[in-house]
């Protein structure tokens, strides 16, 4: 079937809006609310039928999931469901998560970023902005083999960089049975905690790794000349 105008009035504003976006935004492109309203002049409620193409599978990023955009821009990142052809683009069912389904997922992720965790409000540095936390749906690979979509709580950066990633609970398992008994101890106090504890000796070289090079000769010289 061929892709149809999108200024073809036999279809439905929602229909419309997914066909100017390949047509005249392209995947990769932005736009903004003020150009999609006056692409459609008249038709009510506009931005919210854009809204409504998420749930056939089209990726719109907004500048809480793309730090690059600003606050009135959004991004067209991937075409979903062919929402022009019959049968195709039917919203899901259970699709949109309610307010108490969000609030229980981010309690249970101590309200961070499970990928980096950063917390809400807080700064990314290098004037990258500030964190806003929402939820991410992420596809996790059971022992079984089979998949399942869990929940997480991810800040609007790494939403961007780990969609469509898949989590291989698989291997995790896997790694953790080769663990020895002084490591597995250590992870289990890690696990308990939520929390990775550092040694003496990480630290150390953490801040060693942050070093011009000057000052990393002169720390591998007098650790040399201690070991020696």
């Amino acid at each position: 079937m061929d892709v149809p105008s999108w200024k073809d009035e036999k279809y439905g504003s929602k229909i419309r809006v997914a066909l100017w976006l390949l047509e005249v935004v392209g995947e990769g492109g932005r736009f903004t609310k003020a150009a999609l309203r006056e692409a459609f002049p008249g038709v009510a409620q506009i931005d919210r039928r854009m809204r409504d193409l998420r749930a056939a599978g089209w990726v719109i990023s907004t500048s809480r999931e793309d730090p690059r955009l600003n606050p009135d821009e959004h991004r067209f990142v991937e075409q979903g469901e062919p929402v022009w052809v019959p049968g195709k683009g039917k919203a899901k069912q259970n699709t949109y998560l309610t307010a108490a389904q969000r609030s229980e997922v981010m309690r249970s992720d101590s309200y961070l970023c499970r990928s980096c965790g950063v917390g809400s409000g807080e700064s990314f540095g290098a004037g990258l902005g500030t964190a806003q936390l929402d939820i991410a749906r992420r596809t996790v690979k059971l022992p079984g083999g089979a998949t399942e979509t869990q929940l997480v709580t991810e800040c609007n950066r790494c939403r961007v960089g780990n969609r469509g990633t898949e989590a291989d609970l698989s291997a995790l398992l896997a790694g953790v049975d080769a663990l020895g008994l002084v490591e597995r101890k250590v992870l289990a106090q890690w696990l308990k905690a939520d929390q990775r504890t550092f040694s003496v000796l990480e630290k150390l070289w953490g801040t060693y790794r942050s070093l011009p090079a000057g000052a990393r000769e002169t720390v591998l010289q007098a650790v040399l000349g201690e070991s020696e």
